[in-house]
């Protein structure tokens, strides 16, 4: 279906305005800055586990993080949980049985962010492991295991990090996370789709439990389906998680506020947009910065791993101009070269703009949604692109890549949203092959999304005939593994081979080296 024209997105900041300006937002949500004022419970005895979701930390620092629960004895139908505050207490240790206890206190779980709970914990030593739980009543948690990151003037050896996205419930299994685990990472960065919002399939391994999501209430029960896996709750207690969205944890495509469907009241849409935002934080390990308030969200921030690594969160979602040209595989032409575009918004821009002429670290990493390669789907002279990456938003690519070049920072992207893996190299001319390369892109497939994978090679063959700059595609399921030190970066594509039973191994199905300052695919 065809996208709205360019110039009714002004309508909808004009709406946006006036609907806040009403109120709309607050007569619809149990929004964050309503908080319940009354009495808070302290003693509870549970009929069922309250600490189904289990446990997840992020938003790691030299000297903090942040403690996530949830407690929802039923997830999946209101989270079981009646409409009152209740006390929850907190403890971190040096030690994984739980002995040396650093630090401990209590939190409130309120039933305004659906008894979520996140905790900053500060005062904590740098590069050290630490391990957590929560007691609520006469329940106690799992126990998590987290880390700080180095000191800020430190130098580290290596960084283990490893990225994944689109894990659609239905399409199959989380078998990756088993492998993700037993490859022991020090981090894990969720690049998008950590929920589908679409209502029940046909013939699936498992199955959505309501129609198309809408409400917070639909929200919250899709988190409390999905957060309910344990090979995905084996992984967040694994390690600090970085997470950012796409489009699924609120509606498929959408862009900024324009929906993917035409004639949809905008009204509903900021609404649906603010309950999605909402149950987006209250699943998720962020810091209180992140807080929503209505259909906004700051998501976008960074994260030093010492003087190794700098990782910049972006958000490609919230702030960017709708799809020129309709959406799908389009020519390039008329408003994919429109100047005023923008995929990150202009705060956000010039605040990457800093990150990058402004910190050194030896790599600067960028964690985002979608393809910032310029991939020509087309055989033959005409060039096709995807609307929906940063392909379609010419002058937005251009600026990034030209500032990654004038700044001569050490980039590496980090990329989601596709379901297929890519190795690429990016340059800002992508029509000239002997232009230089201005920094290196690594594309993760699905955790799930889209069932059972696909190896083509000859496909890649006519990729790479179409685009020289591509070096490796894949369609099978599984996540990306980067180890990183001060003089390289090494990429492992960790494949399964099916999502539609347990049990699958994992294979490394290519491994790439880029030298630190050269921005060139080696083969491994």
């Amino acid at each position: 279906m065809s996208r709205r024209a360019w110039y009714q997105a002004e309508q909808f900041v004009r709406d946006r305005r006036a609907f806040l300006l009403a109120g709309g937002s607050l007569a619809v949500l149990p929004l964050v800055s309503r908080m319940a004022l009354g009495a808070t419970r302290r003693t509870w005895a549970w009929s069922k586990d309250p600490f189904q979701l289990g446990v997840a930390s992020g938003e790691p620092a030299s000297d903090s993080v942040v403690l996530w629960t949830r407690l929802a004895p039923d997830p999946v139908n209101g989270g079981g949980v009646p409409a009152e505050s209740i006390e929850v207490a907190w403890e971190i240790a040096s030690d994984e049985s739980m002995q040396q206890i650093v630090q401990k206190g209590t939190i409130t779980a309120s039933p305004e962010l659906a008894h979520s709970v996140h905790v900053e914990v500060r005062g904590l030593q740098p590069e050290r492991w630490y391990w957590y739980r929560f007691h609520a009543g006469d329940a106690v948690s799992p126990v998590g295991r987290t880390r700080t990151m180095p000191a800020n003037d430190a130098m580290p050896e290596r960084l283990k990090l490893a990225f994944a996205s689109c894990q659609h419930y239905e399409a199959g299994l989380y078998t990756a996370y088993q492998h993700m685990v037993a490859d022991s990472q020090d981090l894990i960065l969720h690049l998008g789709d950590y929920i589908y919002e679409g209502g029940p399939g046909r013939n699936k391994p498992r199955y959505h439990n309501s129609p198309e999501i809408v409400s917070i209430e639909d929200y919250r029960n899709r988190y409390g389906l999905y957060k309910s896996d344990a090979d995905l709750k084996s992984a967040h207690a694994h390690c600090p998680w970085l997470v950012t969205w796409d489009d699924h944890e609120f509606d498929n495509n959408y862009a900024n506020l324009n929906s993917e469907e035409l004639f949809v009241d905008p009204r509903d849409f900021m609404t649906r947009r603010a309950a999605a935002y909402q149950a987006y934080y209250e699943h998720m390990p962020l810091r209180s910065y992140s807080v929503p308030v209505g259909p906004d969200m700051q998501l976008y921030r960074s994260i030093a791993f010492g003087r190794l690594a700098n990782i910049a969160m972006l958000d490609t979602r919230q702030y960017r101009s709708d799809q020129p040209n309709g959406d799908g595989q389009r020519p390039l032409e008329g408003a994919v070269f429109h100047p005023r575009a923008t995929m990150l918004g202009t705060k956000q821009e010039n605040w990457l703009n800093e990150q990058l002429a402004n910190s050194d670290p030896r790599w600067h990493v960028l964690g985002q949604q979608v393809m910032v390669a310029r991939v020509d789907r087309e055989p033959g002279l005409e060039k096709k692109v995807s609307m929906d990456q940063w392909a379609g938003y010419d002058a937005p690519r251009k600026r990034l890549l030209k500032q990654i070049a004038d700044t001569k920072a050490n980039a590496v992207v980090l990329t989601g949203d596709i379901h297929t893996n890519w190795a690429n190299e990016l340059k800002i001319n992508f029509d000239d092959p002997d232009s230089p390369n201005v920094a290196t892109e690594f594309v993760g497939t699905s955790i799930s999304s889209g069932g059972n994978g696909f190896d083509r090679p000859k496909y890649l063959e006519q990729l790479i005939e179409e685009n020289p700059f591509v070096k490796f595609h894949n369609g099978e399921r599984g996540y990306v593994q980067c180890e990183v030190t001060p003089q390289q970066w090494r990429t492992r594509y960790r494949t399964v081979e099916y999502v539609d039973r347990p049990g699958s191994p994992v294979q490394t199905r290519a491994e790439f080296v880029v030298e630190a300052g050269r921005p060139i695919l080696n083969r491994a």
